[in-house]
């Protein structure tokens, strides 16, 4: 079993090693996201998925913003605000502060207006990205769920990974919506442009 998981091993590092760059690179931030600095990855990481929220959010029609594909899920609009709320709030939680959020996103309906706030939050994560670095990285926070409820000790940088994952897995459901209104994702838009 050891043997088989050795040579499994090492066969998965020779794919990784001899795959050429263009095929093996998903994102914008390619293999310049791979660091020893684990602040340098978030920034990195961060700068590709703000980039293909912001530019999804402008790119959706206003008419599409009411759209679902099915009842059981989220506007576009309303995803475009929870994404806002949540920027806010981890954000805000990584640098031991108070959420800036001043209403319910996901209430709004107005598509410059959701465009505004959204780029609000990604601006605001970007000034606690930028004054994240390898020493405060891994420096105690605790996350409040709000009034009432537990907290939870981690870490700043646990806090700001969790953020963009969880931009991640909404931008997969951005794609989604896009494609079935006929449009191309922004990070596909770039893959098709670099291509060229």
């Amino acid at each position: 079993m050891r043997r088989l998981f050795i040579g499994s091993f090492w066969a998965l590092m020779f794919v990784c090693v001899t795959l050429p760059p263009a095929f093996a690179q998903t994102t914008d931030a390619g293999y310049d996201t791979l660091s020893p600095s684990l602040a340098h990855v978030a920034k990195t990481m961060n700068a590709t998925i703000r980039r293909n929220l912001a530019d999804a959010a402008e790119e959706m029609p206003a008419e599409d913003y009411a759209f679902r594909p099915t009842p059981q899920v989220r506007t576009f609009g309303q995803l475009i605000g929870h994404l806002t709320e949540a920027n806010f709030f981890f954000c805000s939680q990584a640098a031991g502060k108070k959420s800036p959020a001043t209403t319910n996103y996901e209430q709004i309906t107005d598509k410059a207006t959701l465009v505004k706030d959204l780029h609000d939050s990604l601006a605001y994560c970007d000034a606690v990205y930028a004054a994240t670095t390898d020493t405060n990285f891994l420096r105690p926070v605790k996350v409040s769920y709000g009034p009432g409820s537990a907290s939870s000790n981690t870490v700043r940088g646990a806090v700001l990974m969790f953020n963009i994952a969880h931009n991640n897995e909404h931008y997969g459901n951005i794609v989604v919506y896009m494609r079935l209104k006929g449009l191309v994702p922004p990070s596909t838009a770039r893959a098709q442009q670099r291509k060229k």
